[in-house]
Parts: structure tokens; sequence; C-alpha cells
């Protein structure tokens, strides 16, 4: 099945997802397609968008973390596969919120980012990469220069946010 009629089929809880948020909602569909295997919102849901992630057929989980003052943060992973929440959920749970070598690489697997490119941000973050803004913008993850990968995953990208930009 093509992603043209996977997204007609999203069409209704995107829209209504699009309303609470655009960037929930471009994430979520990017996850529900899966041209993600794994997404993180990090700010409060509270506006019924839980049951719209449900509607789009994706699994949600709350995870609580800390950051360096010690306040709990809680973060709404969701995808389609169980496996991947759990993942995350055993590794980060109760866990203080890191940008150690060893999280991003591991976060970068689950959020379905390029080795390459997950390896050249922790050298060197936000290095200058073959991209212009437009398309830097529209992705999650920071390309590396001379990415062999994002040049196949911006295109679904695009297509995504190109949907979702339309009147739904």
């Amino acid at each position: 099945m093509g992603l043209d009629s996977e997204l007609q089929k999203l069409e209704g809880p995107a829209g209504r997802l699009k309303e609470a948020d655009f960037e929930l909602a471009y994430l979520s569909v990017l996850t529900r397609c899966g041209i993600k295997p794994l997404s993180r919102w990090e700010k409060p849901l509270d506006r019924g968008e839980p049951a719209l992630l449900s509607d789009l057929g994706l699994l949600t989980r709350q995870v609580r973390r800390t950051v360096k003052t010690g306040r709990e943060v809680v973060e709404t992973i969701f995808s389609v596969s169980s496996g991947y929440l759990d993942a995350y959920e055993r590794r980060f749970a109760g866990t203080p919120v890191s940008k150690s070598a060893a999280t991003v690489r591991f976060e970068g697997f689950l959020f379905g980012f390029p080795p390459c490119c997950v390896d050249s941000y922790i050298r060197h973050p936000y290095a200058k990469n073959d991209l212009d803004r437009d398309q830097q913008r529209i992705l999650f993850h920071w390309a590396c220069k001379g990415c062999k990968i994002t040049p196949y995953l911006w295109p679904a990208y695009k297509a995504v946010h190109d949907w979702l930009s339309d009147s739904r």
C-alpha cells in the first residue's frame, strides 16, 4: 500500500489532531505511516490529543523522567509497535534526561534517524549539511553532510508535510 492511500485513511483523525497542534499531527502521521518507528512528545497533552493519537492507530505511553533541576517531566511516546514503546520505557522511565552519546544513539535508533546523522550530531551538533533550510526544517533529525540515507527519507517527510499543510 502506498503512502498516498495510507494518508487518505488518516484524513479525519489527522485533521482533528492538526487543529490541536500541527507539529504533533505531523509527527504522528509520520509515525503512523511507518516513516518513524517511534516518536516522543515533550509538551503536555491535555485537549483530547491522546484519544486522537489512538484514532490514528497509534499506541501511546507516558514516561516520567527528571531534568537537571530534579523537576519531573512527562513525555508521551507513540508508535504502531508496542516493542518500541517497551524499549523506550525500559531504558528511560524514571531516569534523568541526558544527552550522552549512548542516549543520543539509542534515541536515534528508536526515532528512525540515520546512524550517520546521529554520529555526526554527537561529534558536531548542527554542523553544516547539504540541505537547504526548507528541507532541514521538516526533518526531525539534523542531517549530516553527504548523507546517503536522508535523501531517501526526505521525500516521504515532504509528502506528509505537504499533505497535512493542505486544508484538512
